[in-house]
């Protein structure tokens, strides 16, 4: 099978479950910036996380590839076959946030983006995700999407801060506090 179709050349995609649209539409717009999320966590996890970080980045990029099918596919799209984002990923951030709270020190200022490598990543995978978040509001503002989509990028840029901070302190790294003038 060739990796090329040929079929967006004229500035159009589809949608799984049938439909094009232009490249441009919000829901392709909110695809390409939870591919691009993807893509820089693929990035952090080159860099060498923790083994347990490494393991949960692996778990969030599997539910990003299912987040990105659930945007991918309207909600009226007969699609049984595309799993949505559920409230379970949604909990499942939530309790790793919390495991890796447990270990950190009280956060009592704002801190700089840095650290290892790795952390590094993770920071610029958060800001990112914040962006995807965006382009999920502006499909929202449009077109209905699945019920835990919005939350779970929401959550998911928490889950980074926090993955960074945890990575930061696992490997010795002071975290570098913002000073004011």
């Amino acid at each position: 099978m060739k990796i090329y179709t040929k079929t967006g050349d004229s500035g159009e995609t589809s949608l799984f479950g049938g439909g094009r649209v232009p490249k441009t539409h919000p829901r392709v717009e909110a695809c390409g910036a939870v591919d691009e999320l993807n893509s820089m966590l693929g990035l952090a996890r080159a860099l060498r996380p923790s083994d347990r970080g490494d393991a949960w980045l692996a778990d969030v990029q599997n539910q990003l590839f299912h987040l990105g099918a659930d945007l991918a596919t309207p909600l009226d799209t007969k699609a049984d076959w595309i799993t949505r984002i559920a409230a379970g990923d949604i909990e499942w951030l939530e309790t790793t946030i919390d495991e890796m709270t447990a270990e950190l020190a009280p956060l009592r200022n704002f801190i700089l983006p840095g650290g290892t490598a790795a952390a590094a990543a993770i920071q610029a995978a958060r800001a990112v995700s914040r962006r995807a978040e965006r382009r999920l509001v502006a499909l929202d503002a449009t077109e209905d999407i699945g019920a835990f989509a919005l939350p779970y990028v929401n959550r998911l840029s928490d889950w980074l801060f926090t993955l960074a901070r945890y990575e930061n302190m696992r490997a010795g790294e002071k975290e570098s506090k913002w000073t004011l003038r």
